[in-house]
């Protein structure tokens, strides 16, 4: 597996992208969905990354750098043929690596409180995110669990 920075122009980034989105608003009420667009993604604050094996797109993940010290997961996404093959375990690791290597102390996530969200708290819990409240503009919401890992 290739995890490289990605402009998310190709078809099939873009695909993945849409279908993520789609299973967000499937899941959760649209005032509650925290999933960011293509052109959101594409902001400067934000870094993107895709997971390949060969031609086939395995996965992405973004990170939002909210300060010098405080980073966001976003759009963490295993493609459905590639799920239960460690591709989001993978990612998260990078992840991790890319945050230290920036200098930040701090990484957050917000995901769903649903059944639909358990396998991704799951693989967050075992990398050692905690609960916590929310976070930068997030507020109380009963479809939204928080999460916080502090780096050394």
């Amino acid at each position: 597996m290739k995890i490289i920075a990605d402009k998310l122009e190709s078809a099939a980034v873009i695909a993945l992208l849409e279908g993520h989105l789609a299973d967000m608003y499937a899941t959760s009420p649209p005032e509650s969905v925290h999933a960011l667009d293509i052109s959101k993604l594409k902001a400067a604050d934000i870094r993107f990354w895709t997971a390949w094996q060969n031609d086939t797109l395995l996965g992405c993940v973004a990170l939002k750098q909210h300060s010098a010290d405080m980073g966001e997961i976003k759009s963490m996404r295993t493609a459905p043929e590639a799920r239960g093959k460690g591709v989001g375990r993978a990612l998260l690791q990078f992840l991790l690596a890319e945050v230290r290597q920036s200098g930040m102390s701090k990484l957050y996530l917000e995901t769903g409180s649903m059944d639909f969200f358990l396998p991704a708290r799951t693989l967050y819990q075992s990398a050692g995110f905690h609960y916590c409240g929310p976070f930068a503009d997030y507020t109380d919401d009963p479809n939204s669990l928080f999460m916080c890992k502090i780096l050394e």
